[in-house]
Protein backbone atom coordinates (compact mmCIF):
# COMPACT_ATOMS: atom_id res chain seq x y z
CA UNK A 1 0.00 0.00 0.00
CA UNK A 2 1.78 3.30 -0.97
CA UNK A 3 1.10 6.57 0.61
CA UNK A 4 -0.98 7.85 -2.80
CA UNK A 5 -3.68 5.10 -1.48
CA UNK A 6 -4.33 7.09 2.02
CA UNK A 7 -5.43 10.33 0.60
CA UNK A 8 -8.64 11.65 -0.60
CA UNK A 9 -11.07 14.53 -0.57
CA UNK A 10 -14.67 15.82 -1.86
CA UNK A 11 -16.29 15.78 -5.31
CA UNK A 12 -15.64 18.96 -5.97
CA UNK A 13 -11.81 18.57 -5.45
CA UNK A 14 -11.47 22.22 -2.87
CA UNK A 15 -11.10 19.29 0.48
CA UNK A 16 -8.13 17.31 0.39
CA UNK A 17 -6.22 15.19 3.21
CA UNK A 18 -4.08 12.40 3.53
CA UNK A 19 -3.86 9.99 6.54
CA UNK A 20 -0.58 9.37 7.84
CA UNK A 21 -1.31 5.39 8.99
CA UNK A 22 -3.56 3.23 8.35
CA UNK A 23 -6.63 3.34 10.21
CA UNK A 24 -6.54 1.58 13.74
CA UNK A 25 -9.83 -0.30 12.62
CA UNK A 26 -12.74 -0.33 10.39
CA UNK A 27 -16.37 -0.36 10.61
CA UNK A 28 -18.62 -1.20 8.41
CA UNK A 29 -21.33 -0.14 9.51
CA UNK A 30 -25.48 -1.16 8.97
CA UNK A 31 -27.04 0.95 11.47
CA UNK A 32 -30.03 2.36 10.29
CA UNK A 33 -28.79 6.00 11.67
CA UNK A 34 -26.08 5.49 9.50
CA UNK A 35 -28.34 5.04 6.44
CA UNK A 36 -30.02 7.72 7.02
CA UNK A 37 -27.29 9.73 7.30
CA UNK A 38 -25.51 8.79 4.19
CA UNK A 39 -28.60 8.05 1.93
CA UNK A 40 -26.63 4.10 1.81
CA UNK A 41 -27.33 0.30 2.60
CA UNK A 42 -23.69 1.44 5.11
CA UNK A 43 -20.98 3.54 5.53
CA UNK A 44 -17.07 2.54 6.06
CA UNK A 45 -15.69 4.43 8.96
CA UNK A 46 -11.89 3.84 9.04
CA UNK A 47 -10.61 5.24 12.67
CA UNK A 48 -7.56 7.16 13.11
CA UNK A 49 -5.69 9.50 15.20
CA UNK A 50 -6.79 13.28 14.78
CA UNK A 51 -3.08 13.84 14.34
CA UNK A 52 -2.45 11.41 11.71
CA UNK A 53 -5.26 13.11 9.27
CA UNK A 54 -3.48 15.99 7.26
CA UNK A 55 -5.77 18.99 5.61
CA UNK A 56 -3.26 19.34 2.58
CA UNK A 57 -6.18 21.82 0.56
CA UNK A 58 -9.22 23.91 1.46
CA UNK A 59 -11.02 23.67 4.66
CA UNK A 60 -13.73 21.53 6.16
CA UNK A 61 -16.74 23.04 7.73
CA UNK A 62 -17.58 21.47 11.11
CA UNK A 63 -21.30 20.87 11.59
CA UNK A 64 -22.87 19.67 14.59
CA UNK A 65 -25.34 17.02 13.68
CA UNK A 66 -27.85 15.01 15.71
CA UNK A 67 -26.48 11.34 16.42
CA UNK A 68 -28.45 7.89 17.75
CA UNK A 69 -26.83 8.30 21.00
CA UNK A 70 -27.83 11.89 22.05
CA UNK A 71 -24.82 13.04 21.92
CA UNK A 72 -24.20 14.41 18.27
CA UNK A 73 -21.33 14.34 16.74
CA UNK A 74 -19.39 16.94 14.12
CA UNK A 75 -19.24 16.08 10.61
CA UNK A 76 -16.36 17.60 8.62
CA UNK A 77 -17.85 18.49 5.34
CA UNK A 78 -16.73 20.28 2.39
CA UNK A 79 -17.97 23.87 2.29
CA UNK A 80 -18.95 23.95 -1.25
CA UNK A 81 -19.95 20.68 -2.14
CA UNK A 82 -21.37 19.05 1.55
CA UNK A 83 -19.82 15.71 1.31
CA UNK A 84 -19.32 14.32 4.41
CA UNK A 85 -15.20 14.00 5.43
CA UNK A 86 -14.62 12.80 8.64
CA UNK A 87 -16.68 12.78 12.04
CA UNK A 88 -16.08 13.34 15.78
CA UNK A 89 -18.50 11.39 18.20
CA UNK A 90 -18.47 9.19 21.19
CA UNK A 91 -16.01 9.13 23.94
CA UNK A 92 -13.26 9.77 22.00
CA UNK A 93 -14.47 13.37 21.34
CA UNK A 94 -11.90 15.05 18.63
CA UNK A 95 -8.76 12.53 19.24
CA UNK A 96 -10.14 10.13 17.16
CA UNK A 97 -11.79 11.08 13.52
CA UNK A 98 -13.91 8.64 12.36
CA UNK A 99 -13.06 8.90 8.39
CA UNK A 100 -15.39 8.23 5.39
CA UNK A 101 -13.31 5.97 3.55
CA UNK A 102 -15.33 6.39 0.39
CA UNK A 103 -13.67 9.62 0.36
CA UNK A 104 -10.13 7.76 -0.21
CA UNK A 105 -8.75 8.25 -3.94
CA UNK A 106 -8.52 4.44 -3.34
CA UNK A 107 -11.16 3.16 -1.10
CA UNK A 108 -10.36 -0.21 -1.61
CA UNK A 109 -7.01 0.52 0.48
CA UNK A 110 -8.71 -0.30 3.84
CA UNK A 111 -11.15 -3.28 3.91
CA UNK A 112 -13.74 -3.08 6.83
CA UNK A 113 -12.26 -5.25 9.88
CA UNK A 114 -15.82 -5.52 11.43
CA UNK A 115 -19.36 -5.09 10.15
CA UNK A 116 -21.48 -3.51 12.96
CA UNK A 117 -25.13 -3.39 13.49
CA UNK A 118 -26.10 -6.47 10.77
CA UNK A 119 -29.11 -6.76 12.80
CA UNK A 120 -30.59 -3.85 11.48
CA UNK A 121 -28.71 -4.21 7.60
CA UNK A 122 -30.21 -4.15 4.42
CA UNK A 123 -31.68 -8.06 3.57
CA UNK A 124 -29.83 -7.73 -0.03
CA UNK A 125 -26.24 -6.97 1.18
CA UNK A 126 -24.20 -10.18 1.98
CA UNK A 127 -21.57 -10.06 4.50
CA UNK A 128 -18.75 -12.86 3.06
CA UNK A 129 -18.84 -15.97 5.24
CA UNK A 130 -16.16 -15.33 7.60
CA UNK A 131 -16.23 -11.93 7.91
CA UNK A 132 -16.08 -10.07 11.31
CA UNK A 133 -19.74 -9.46 12.56
CA UNK A 134 -21.98 -8.11 15.35
CA UNK A 135 -25.35 -7.93 15.27
CA UNK A 136 -24.86 -4.74 17.51
CA UNK A 137 -22.12 -3.12 18.76
CA UNK A 138 -18.83 -4.85 20.26
CA UNK A 139 -16.05 -4.81 22.97
CA UNK A 140 -13.05 -3.22 21.56
CA UNK A 141 -10.82 -4.75 24.23
CA UNK A 142 -11.83 -8.29 22.81
CA UNK A 143 -11.91 -7.57 19.12
CA UNK A 144 -9.10 -4.81 18.14
CA UNK A 145 -5.74 -6.01 17.43
CA UNK A 146 -3.52 -4.91 20.51
CA UNK A 147 -1.48 -2.38 18.31
CA UNK A 148 -4.44 -0.68 17.63
CA UNK A 149 -5.83 -0.56 21.08
CA UNK A 150 -2.78 1.15 22.23
CA UNK A 151 -2.86 3.69 19.33
CA UNK A 152 -6.38 4.14 20.31
CA UNK A 153 -5.37 4.86 24.43
CA UNK A 154 -2.35 7.14 23.34
CA UNK A 155 -4.68 9.23 21.57
CA UNK A 156 -6.95 9.68 24.33
CA UNK A 157 -3.97 10.43 26.11
CA UNK A 158 -3.97 7.04 28.51
CA UNK A 159 -0.36 5.86 27.57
Amino acid sequence: MGEQDLAGGCACGEVRYELDRRPMFVHCCHCRWCQRETGSAFVLNGLIERSALTVIAGEPQRINIPSESGSGQDVFRCPRCQVALWSHYGAAGDAVAFVRLGTLDHPDACPPDIHIFTDSKQPWVLIPDGANASEAYYRRSTTWPEESIKRYNRALGRS
